[in-house]
C-alpha cells in the first residue's frame, strides 16, 4: 500500500478562513451527495471555509496542503464537504481519494511563516500573507467530511486539538483558477491552529 491505512494521525499547523459568497457561486456537489446533505444557506449565501496546511514530521505523513470545502447539512447536523483540494505529496493524494472520496490534486507550494502560494502546471491557484499570533489557547477542535465514494456518501470524523487564536490571512485566489469563487473576496474571520495533532478517518 502506498499509502497509511485509516485513521491518518497528523500534526502540524494549519491557517483556516471562513467566507461568505453567493450561494450560486459554489461548486456544485457530487450527484451521489443530492439526497444526503444540502449546501447551508444564510440569506441567499453559503460558507466557505479554505486552509493553508503543513502537515510536519512526526505524523503518518509529512505534505502541504491547500482546500476549500463548503459547510452542508445532514438534517440538522452540520457537515463539511471538500470541493477543491491540493496536496504534494502522492501518498496523500491516492489515500484521499481510495479511502474517502477526497478529490486531491497535485501541486506545487511555497509555505513558509509568513507566506503561502500554490500553481500547478497550468497555472497559479492561490497565494496568501500569513499571520501568525505569538499565543494561542489549546482547543479540541471535532468535525464530519462527507465525500462521494464508490458512488455513496462517506462520512468520515476528523478529531484534533489545537492552540487556536484568531489571525489575519490575506487571500488572493486567481480569477482565472479552480478558486475563482474566493477571488477579491476577504475572509469574514481567519484563525491559526498550531502545533495540532489529527486523527482523520474511522478504523477501517
Amino acid at each position: 500500500m502506498a499509502y497509511p491505512a485509516e485513521p491518518w494521525k497528523l500534526r502540524g499547523r494549519m491557517h483556516v478562513s471562513v467566507f461568505v459568497v453567493p450561494a450560486a457561486a459554489v461548486p456544485a456537489l457530487p450527484p451521489e451527495l443530492a439526497g444526503a446533505v444540502r449546501v447551508v444557506r444564510l440569506a441567499g449565501r453559503a460558507v466557505i471555509g479554505a486552509a493553508w496546511v503543513d502537515y510536519r514530521p512526526g505524523g503518518d505523513l509529512s505534505y502541504r496542503e491547500l482546500l476549500s470545502a463548503v459547510l452542508v447539512r445532514a438534517g440538522a447536523r452540520p457537515r463539511v464537504s471538500i470541493t477543491h483540494i491540493w496536496v504534494d505529496s502522492p501518498a496523500s493524494r491516492d489515500g484521499g481519494r481510495a479511502l474517502w472520496g477526497i478529490p486531491k490534486d497535485l501541486a506545487e507550494f511555497d509555505l513558509t511563516g509568513e507566506r503561502a502560494a500554490a500553481r500547478t502546471a497550468g497555472g497559479p491557484i492561490a497565494e496568501a500573507a500569513l499571520r501568525r499570533p505569538r499565543f494561542g489557547l489549546r482547543l479540541p477542535i471535532g468535525f464530519r467530511v462527507v465525500q462521494a465514494l464508490s458512488g455513496a456518501p462517506k462520512t468520515s470524523p476528523v478529531r484534533a486539538t489545537a492552540r487556536c487564536a484568531l489571525s489575519r490571512v490575506a487571500w488572493r485566489a486567481d480569477p482565472g483558477g479552480p478558486l475563482r469563487f474566493l477571488a477579491g473576496r476577504r475572509p469574514v474571520l481567519s484563525l491559526v491552529a498550531d502545533d495540532f495533532t489529527m486523527r482523520f478517518g474511522g478504523a477501517a
